[in-house]
Parts: structure tokens; sequence; C-alpha cells
């Protein structure tokens, strides 16, 4: 493809919004360009990109075994309200209707409509195993969306769903669909993390993320130094603290007056203690579920942070909210920093580390007031469950180690549904014992459009794009210096010879200054740049520069005979 014949209208600056590196070198690249709030239009070379990873995708699943589907984007509610998502989804959900008043919704994901399509047409087990994908859009109404592809309220994903007839065989799909994104994400050349991770709204079990490593993920990772555990923070334990032994006598439970001291760290030092014997008692609402409405009380160790996540599925909820002042105050009775599980009226969730810290100190549910000397068992009650949020430097739970903090990008998520769905839905099939059973189903996405902006989100620098080979939307970026009949002839004959070998060139024939065909180069980031110049020609060469080499002096000169064979294998070696 010649620049001139070519529409990639680069951009010297981002707009102002544009506050991540892939949303700006997207816009500045000419990739892309943004319609309306999360609603993106993509240009030739962002096409090429998309469509580079799709391919990728799809060759992984059909290899995998996996058959493809295309769904329809526009629903009729009445899936949604057969499984009852059509009130949980709330203002996600584009929601619109026909001229006869029916509801319909554009579709968020497709569980309800795959599981449709099975119960109808999968009668018996020696239908099984089934894995149906689509690489579909998908329509989300963000109420904050941002990072360009990073969040869209369109957006184009890879989902699959397999059904068994058994949990043995939902493990086995399960399996084989890990595998599948393994080879997807080694292919695209990214570097990820394998994240044990939490399933959200959609539910299920044996969850997974593919987390791409880049400093500005919006996704806290932690991750063994020693061994391959690895946890989004949401679904992360740790190793628990070995219990002290001791036999000092039970301590007295005594209030203290703590004026003006309600934040952790000053209530500790005002008492001279350390802020591991400290009672972190924080209050919650629940969106949601059994406790919708009521407030609940969360303890954690003071040297620790709660996990709303964790403390969302103690509570039977979606999510769970920090309490306003007002509710503080009616709940405990005092103002906010002073709360305390001791004489607590409504529910309480402990973290066992919070339970086992022998003479804690906590809020005494009394303005500037706090209890010390505080034992669980016999000064206060409440549910026993894993409410840490892990962070860097907290033990390994398999090993352990000493974990460290990531950041990421989630790119891909595998779970196993379990009957979730099939057994509201009715999808049923007959066994070999000649008893119907619901069918056992698993949940693979792939954010497709998501991972052009988290590949350029891990590759990039002050320059511009550098894109893995795979997902590049060209190999070769050649530049042509000067308007010498013999450089304008030597050049035509490489990009010919180029493309004779399958490379898929971009050849900058613009009647610019070297310098401008350089930065924009850069800037666009396709992995190789062969430029032609009356110099280098002059003594039979040309020259190669990989776009991960900044130094323009290390340009490597390459024997114009044989150039294209040279510059296709290269291009071959980094395909794999």
């Amino acid at each position: 493809m010649r620049a001139t014949r070519a529409l990639i209208p680069t951009l010297k600056e981002a707009p102002a919004d544009a506050v991540n590196a892939s949303h700006a070198l997207l816009l500045r690249g000419g990739y892309v360009r943004r319609v309306g709030a999360g609603i993106y239009e993509y240009l030739p070379l962002g096409l090429r990109v998309l469509r580079r990873v799709e391919r990728v995708v799809r060759e992984e699943m059909d290899r995998s075994g996996a058959l493809e589907v295309l769904l329809p984007a526009l629903l009729p509610a009445d899936y949604f309200k057969e499984t009852g998502r059509w009130d949980v989804y709330g203002d996600v959900l584009f929601r619109l209707r026909d001229r006869k008043g029916s509801d319909y919704h554009l579709g968020p994901t497709h569980e309800e409509i795959i599981t449709d399509l099975v119960r109808r047409e999968i009668r018996s087990y020696r239908d099984l195993p089934k894995n149906l994908y689509q690489v579909q859009v998908k329509f989300r109404d963000e109420p904050r969306p941002r990072g360009g592809l990073l969040r869209c309220r369109e957006f184009l994903m890879k989902d699959a769903y397999s059904f068994d007839r058994d949990e043995a065989g939902a493990q086995a799909s399960y399996d084989t669909m890990r595998a599948a994104y393994r080879r997807i994400f080694d292919r695209l050349g990214l570097t990820y993390r394998i994240v044990a991770a939490d399933s959200g709204t959609i539910g299920g079990s044996t969850s997974a993320e593919f987390q791409v490593l880049a400093d500005s993920g919006e996704d806290a990772i932690v991750a063994c130094s020693a061994c391959e555990y690895a946890a989004n923070v949401e679904a992360a334990t740790v190793q628990p603290s070995a219990p002290v032994a001791t036999d000092a006598p039970a301590p007295t439970l005594a209030k203290v007056h703590t004026p003006g001291h309600g934040a952790i760290a000053d209530v500790a030092t005002f008492l001279g203690v350390a802020a591991s014997q400290m009672l972190k008692s924080l209050v919650y609402s629940a969106k949601d579920g059994p406790s919708a409405g009521q407030t609940v009380l969360a303890v954690v160790r003071g040297d620790h942070e709660v996990n709303e996540v964790k403390l969302a599925r103690a509570v039977g909820a979606s999510e769970v909210f920090l309490a306003t002042d007002a509710e503080v105050e009616r709940a405990t009775g005092s103002k906010v920093g002073f709360a305390g599980p001791v004489g607590f009226g409504g529910t309480v969730f402990v973290d066992p580390e919070a339970a086992a810290v022998a003479s804690g100190v906590t809020g005494a549910n009394e303005a500037d007031h706090h209890l010390t000397g505080v034992v669980h068992g016999r000064d206060y009650t409440g549910t026993l469950v894993d409410l840490r949020l892990a962070a860097a430097g907290d033990p390994c739970p398999t090993c352990g180690a000493k974990l460290a903090s990531y950041r990421g990008i989630e790119g891909g998520h595998i779970f196993i549904l379990g009957t979730h769905y099939s057994a509201k839905m009715g999808a049923r099939f007959l066994d070999d014992d000649g008893q119907e059973k619901p069918l056992v189903m698993g949940c693979y996405g792939i954010g497709v459009s998501r991972l052009v902006a988290a590949a350029i989100e891990q590759n990039h620098d002050a320059d511009g794009i550098l894109w893995p080979m795979a997902i590049a939307p060209y190999h070769v970026h050649v530049v042509s210096i000067g308007a010498d009949a013999a450089v304008t002839t030597a050049t035509e004959t490489l990009v010919a010879e180029l493309e004779a070998r399958g490379i898929d060139v971009l050849w900058d024939d613009r009647e610019e200054r070297p310098g401008v065909k350089f930065k924009d180069a850069d800037l666009i980031g396709i992995p190789l740049r062969v430029t032609l110049g009356a110099k280098a020609l002059a003594s039979g060469n040309v020259e190669v520069k990989p776009r991960t080499e900044r130094d323009p002096k290390k340009a490597e000169l390459v024997p114009l005979a044989g150039a294209a064979d040279a510059i296709a294998a290269r291009v071959r070696a980094s395909l794999g």
C-alpha cells in the first residue's frame, strides 16, 4: 500500500481528553476517531490491526474444536427476564422498544441467547460436548467510558460457551480453552499473567483472567515471586499468620478517651500500639440482595484493608458501599472513626486475622472513645470470613513467598458457569441412563478491540507505538527518500518482491522531508522500517531498522540484492 493512496491522517497532538497512551496514539496515528462517548470508528490502519487480532483468535478457537456462530445483537427482553438479568443489569443495559411496544435490548453478553439456541437443538448426550463461539459487537452503557478502546459503550468481543454433560466434561472444556487462550496471547506477542479472579454478576467458578501487564492498567494484581500463583486483588488470598502462643492472662476490656483521634494511624500513635493490634471497623451498605437497605460491619486488622468484593459475596450482594456519615451515626450511635464491633446491633463480618488479635483496640461506638483489651468471642462475635485485601509483601497462599504487585488490563476471562443458566432456562439433555439433566456450561471471553489498546499500553515509547509483529497493520514500513528515479525504481522492485513473499508493506511515497516521514513511521509503529535513499543505494544497500531501536545511527545496512529474502526471514522469525 502506497501512503499517497492510503488514509492515514496523523496528528501532531492528541485531543485533551486522551489521557492514556493507547487513546492518544490511536488518535494521533490515524487508527481511530471518536464518534461519541465510548463510541469509535476504525480507520483503515485500525481495522487492519483489529482484523489481525480477530484472525489469531479465530484460528486458535477453531484449532481447539470450537464452532463459530453469529448471534443477533438486538435481543428480545424475554430471555433476560427469564433469568432475572433484565433487572440485575440495571442502567448498563441499552433498552429500547419496537413500534408495537415490545421490550428489546442491545446485547451486553449472550449467555441467555446461546442457552436458548442449545436447548432447542441439543437433545442427547450423544450431541455433547459442544463449544460455540462468536466474534460480535457488544453494547454496555458504561457510566464513565474512558481510555479510548479500553472501556467503550460499543466494543468487539469474542465470547464462547461450552456445553457438557457433567462437571468433569466442563472441566475438560475449560482446560482446552485455557490452553487455547495461552496460545492466543502468546501469538499476539503480549506479556500477560493468568490470575485467579472473581466471576462477577454472571456467576460461575474456576474463574481466571488473562491480564496484559501494563503500568496504566486499571486492575490491581498480586503474583508470587517464587511460584505460579497470581490473582486479581479482588479474589486474592494470603497465607494466614501463624497463631502467636501466649500464657498471658486475658486482657481487661477498658474504655479510653481518644479526643480527636479516629484514624487508625492516629489512634495507634496516641495509645502507643501497633496498627496490627487495631481492629479496623467499617460500616457498609449493600446495593441489593438479602441485606439491601441494611448496614453491616466489616472488621479487619488495622494494618489491612477490606476487600469489598469479598464482603459483597459474604453479604450476598452484587456490590457494597461505604456507609454515609449519617448511616454510620444511625448504626453505631457515633460519628465516623469510632465504630467498633463490641455492642454493634447489626450484622458483623470478621476477618480471621482480626479475630486472632489477642488484645485488640477498636472504636467504642462513642465519640472520642476507643476500647482496649478487646477479645473476639468474649467481647464480640461475627461471621468469620476472609475479608483481607491482598497487597505486595503479603505471604503467598500457595508457598508462603512474598507477593509482588502489578497493574494489568483484563484481556480475557474464562470460567465454568455450571448449571446457572441451563437450569433456569430448561436447557436439558437425555443422558445415557435415560435421565434428563441440565447442561453444564462454561464461558470464555476475549475483548478483541480492548486488546488493540492493551497492546499499545504495553508497547509504546515517547515517539509512538511499538506493535508486536503479529498484530501490526503492516509488517514493513518502506520509506523512500528523494525523487531520484533510481530510488523510485529500486523501491518499487523491493516492495513487489516483499509482497510476493507474503509480506504486508506500507510504502511512504509522499513528497515529504525525511524527518516528517521518519516521525510518522515512529508514531505509526510498524515493526520494521526499510529506508531507500540515493546514498545507501550508491553502495548497493538499504537501511533496515527495527522500530524498537531508537538510535537512528544503528540502522543496519543490508545488500539490496537479497534484501527481500532477508527482510521476509526477519518477519517470519518474529511471527514464530
